[in-house]
């Protein structure tokens, strides 16, 4: 992290939002001028120059933002690479060598769209059990197994994969984590179609894929740090700050701002107990956000996901109450495969259906309970049968 001032660092941000301004053109597409941002630091500013970023502290990410939109710079829609933007690029940053970090650049131009393959049918809360092997031969890996729930894996170049290389050893020393070509043979992507109607999520088979050793992030036998410096930044991700009504209590305040017959005393106080409970979660937001200032996240951002699951799954829900028989309405069950999806579009019986998703997506409700009360409060951990188990020794 930087020892600059902040004001000094600020500086260096509009110096180099001004170079970007000038370095931009009319004549550009849309990739090129994210590239324009990117190779001005402006990426994300807290990586290190170089990488998309200036070295600055992470709480000028904001900061940074503001400036760039004030000089009419586009940047590119986050929900095309959510995957990418906020779980593999910060990982491959922290991790990845000078030659693995030139994807960052595509990353963020949205050439090489991620998607993240690490839930397996049976290895979902208990990531470590991952059974998917990646077998050394030669300068290459052979990857063979299935994942699951695979969110924009019909649409992804690229994935953040776990796999076992070592299986003498306990369940979360044998993994390692790789970077994979999801064009490559032996990649086959399935729908899985939801409560909603959509297949936004997959089931990803592996079989014989050649993955080159150069694209293993980190060590052999690193996987488990490395993913969880992952899942960290994806809690924090789902979870992180919003502004003051954004989100899903944006869209129910408006509701009820708009339709005097929605308004009832009953659901008057439940909405504004909902909205203080948004509020603590958002200003819980900005408190981790400051201390990621210090560098990645820590276990801390499991807090800010539980809350974002519950308040969304209790606002997804008033807003179909308030509505009354129109809140039973539904659009259409057709079967899609979306580019992205948006938790508060649509309409209110797809937002109520959706949300239930948000208690397992990023770390099932339960597993972020554990490591609240264990890395968070300290208290004692769960009792583990299989700690000191080699994995081919693990009842299957």
């Amino acid at each position: 992290m930087s020892t600059e001032p902040l004001s000094a660092q600020q500086r260096r941000i509009d110096e180099a939002v001004a170079a970007a301004q000038a370095a931009t053109t009319d004549g550009m597409s849309a990739g090129e001028r994210y590239g324009v941002l990117y190779d001005h630091g402006l990426a994300w500013v807290n990586f290190p120059a170089g990488d998309g970023g200036l070295g600055v502290s992470t709480s000028l990410r904001e900061y940074a933002a503001q400036q760039v939109a004030a000089a009419g710079l586009e940047t590119p829609p986050r929900g095309s690479n959510t995957i990418g933007f906020g779980m593999a690029g910060p990982t491959i940053v922290a991790y990845g060598t000078t030659e693995q970090k030139k994807i960052l650049r595509d990353i963020y131009t949205l050439d090489t769209i991620f998607c993240q393959l690490f839930s397996e049918p049976g290895a979902g809360s208990d990531l470590a059990a991952v059974a998917t092997r990646a077998v050394a031969e030669g300068d290459v890996y052979k990857v063979s197994g299935q994942k699951v729930w695979t969110s924009g894996a019909q649409n992804a170049d690229m994935a953040i994969l776990v796999a076992r290389t070592d299986t003498s050893v306990p369940k979360h020393q044998g993994l390692s984590y790789f970077l994979i070509d999801m064009h490559a043979p032996g990649v086959e992507v399935r729908g899985l179609r939801q409560i909603t109607g959509e297949a936004e999520f997959n089931e990803v088979f592996l079989t014989d894929v050649e993955v080159p050793a150069a694209n293993m992030l980190g060590e052999p036998g690193q996987g488990w740090k490395v993913a969880n410096t992952t899942l960290n930044n994806e809690r924090v991700a789902i979870g992180g700050g919003s502004p003051r009504e954004g989100g899903m209590i944006g869209v129910v305040a408006q509701a009820w701002r708009d339709h005097p017959e929605y308004r009832d005393p009953l659901l008057q106080d439940r909405l504004l107990e909902l909205w203080v409970e948004v509020e603590v979660a958002r200003m819980m937001g900005e408190r981790l956000s400051q201390k990621l200032a210090a560098g990645q996240p820590g276990p801390e951002g499991s807090g800010a996901k539980l809350s974002f699951a519950l308040n969304n799954q209790e606002l997804s829900s008033l807003d179909i109450t308030m509505r009354g028989v129109d809140g039973l309405r539904y659009d259409t069950y057709e079967m899609r495969r979306p580019s992205e999806y948006s938790m508060t579009g649509r309409i209110p019986g797809y937002r109520y259906l959706r949300a239930k998703g948000n208690s397992i997506e990023g770390g099932t409700s339960e597993i972020i309970r554990n490591i609240i009360s264990e890395r968070v409060l300290g208290l004692p951990g769960e009792h583990r049968v299989d700690k000191d188990v080699a994995f081919k020794d693990l009842p299957k």
